[in-house]
């Protein structure tokens, strides 16, 4: 998976790490920055992904630029599956759609403009979930997926060690579900990866 990453998917990896990388010095606004993951995080979400079981969907909630779901894209494309991406503004709804032409994986991610609260309830199965959006939407997208997690299926919420304080409804949601076993992994922003009880 990793040792075969496709020149465009690299290419296009390489465009929107060097635009975050100088939004930031900019100082441009936080809520028109791609807001993206490092490519640390990105290994261990497509790691993660990769071993799911094969029944069920995969979401993604937060798309930005797509950076993110080009590197589950890696897993989608070993497992066979599509990973399906909502992303509520438009403008990073754009940029995404280029990413993925660009990257060449159109056939692996299903991209979707619009408020995924109306829709990620929708999947009866959900074999992988990865979060990262506005945080006041957490608790609510983890009450309407997290039923339909199939057994070992995991949701991965990002920024759960850079944002702990504004998350204290979602860790308390995440607490109270004992069908989830959950750890915190020290990765870019912090990882909570909660995986469904099998049996």
């Amino acid at each position: 998976m990793f040792h075969n990453i496709p020149k465009s998917v690299l290419d296009r990896m390489k465009e929107l790490e060097e635009i975050d990388a100088r939004d930031r010095q900019d100082g441009t606004p936080h809520l028109k920055r791609l807001r993206q993951i490092p490519p640390e995080t990105g290994r261990v979400l497509a790691f993660l992904a990769a071993g799911v079981p094969q029944k069920g969907a995969w979401l993604e909630v937060g798309t930005s630029a797509g950076y993110s779901a080009m590197w589950i894209s890696l897993a989608a494309k070993q497992r066979g599956k599509v990973l399906h991406t909502y992303e509520l503004l438009p403008d990073k709804a754009a940029l995404a759609r280029e990413t993925f032409k660009k990257a060449g994986i159109e056939e692996l991610v299903e991209l979707k403009n619009g408020d995924a609260r109306g829709h990620v309830g929708d999947y009866g199965e959900v074999a992988f979930c990865f979060l990262d959006c506005e945080k006041e939407m957490y608790p609510e997208i983890f009450e309407r997926v997290t039923p339909n997690l199939v057994p070992g299926g995991l949701l991965v919420a990002d920024n759960t060690i850079s944002h702990k304080a504004a998350l204290a409804e979602f860790f308390a949601a995440v607490e109270a579900d004992t069908n989830l076993d959950t750890v915190t992994l020290p990765v870019g922003s912090g990882l909570l990866v909660c995986r469904k009880l099998v049996g």
